[in-house]
């Protein structure tokens, strides 16, 4: 198991990598190899101050441990005492162009193991899309891949992985969802290793499909020092989530990781406004009302 999923995600990782320095074609990865003193360790690549990318991070690890820490553990008793190893591949692009939205994906599988018991094991992940000014054709595309890569499993798992996305992509204290979803998986290992796996698969190789277009799409659009404010305003729900919610941080950092890693997915640049609303009838205004919001966009 471990050996075909970490020749996976090890090129997925070199494929995205390889990806994002042509749109950006001016910056390249810098690579750290780090080792985990518990064992195992990662492959950490991140790109900066490129013209087209301002910061994006593709990372790979490999965490072993005698056992998972309260993150993984607490919906999951069964799973106390046993050792465990943890594979992902985790990928933030944050643009440069306010016009281009922020993306994410996240590709995991767990084991964990204990003398004399057969083991647990899992995959998760999945992707979302956090744009600053909303186009409506994007949201569509994005979704319409998204589906087009769960179907050959079942009908059932868009709808399925869509929800459990918008659930946990969403930010209680602010009562708005970080972006427009995609997908959220975990716990999965419907049909046995094989199913599961090229589930797995088929959602980490449409992540390119669904946002290399809309990021070739819109790099170029002409800015103003507004869309810039604006983004980086907007880029402080994300960092909120992030260090407050997301349990993949919380997973790294419970689990001693690397934390120029885990903390790679957050923006270069970002800020806060005491008290901010938007003016009525802009852009700005229109990513709340049409955009930030549970939805059906492929009826």
């Amino acid at each position: 198991m471990i050996t075909q999923v970490k020749d996976y995600l090890l090129n997925l990782q070199t494929t995205l990598c390889h990806m994002f320095e042509q749109e950006d074609n001016t910056q390249y990865f810098q690579e750290d190899i780090w080792q985990h003193s518990n064992g195992g360790g990662g492959k950490t690549r991140v790109l900066e101050q490129g013209k087209i990318i301002e910061k994006a991070g593709v990372n790979f690890s490999h965490i072993l441990g005698s056992q998972l820490p309260p993150a993984a553990t607490l919906k999951r008793s069964e799973l106390l005492g046993r050792q465990f190893q943890a594979l992902g591949v985790s990928v933030v692009v944050h643009p440069r162009n306010p016009y281009v939205p922020t993306a994410h994906m996240n590709m995991r599988f767990f084991i964990a193991e204990k003398a004399g018991e057969a083991p647990v094991w899992w995959f998760g992940g999945g992707y979302d899309l956090t744009p600053y000014y909303g186009f409506e054709a994007d949201c569509i595309h994005w979704h319409q891949t998204a589906k087009a890569a769960c179907d050959p499993f079942g009908a059932e798992l868009y709808p399925l992985f869509k929800q459990q996305c918008d659930d946990y992509f969403y930010l209680p204290h602010r009562q708005e969802p970080r972006g427009i979803g995609g997908l959220f998986f975990d716990d999965f290992n419907a049909g046995g290793f094989d199913n599961a796996f090229a589930f797995l698969q088929a959602v980490g190789n449409s992540f390119s499909l669904a946002y290399q277009p809309i990021l070739t799409k819109r790099k170029t659009m002409a800015y103003t020092e507004r869309e810039k404010n604006f983004q980086q305003y907007r880029r402080g729900r994300y960092v909120e989530f992030n260090l407050v919610y997301d349990r993949g941080t919380l997973f790294g950092l419970q689990t001693h990781g690397r934390t120029e890693s885990i903390l790679m997915s957050l923006p270069p640049i970002a800020s806060w406004q005491y008290d901010y609303h938007a003016n009525t009838d802009t852009p700005e205004a229109e990513l709340s009302e049409k955009f930030l919001m549970a939805k059906d966009w492929l009826v």
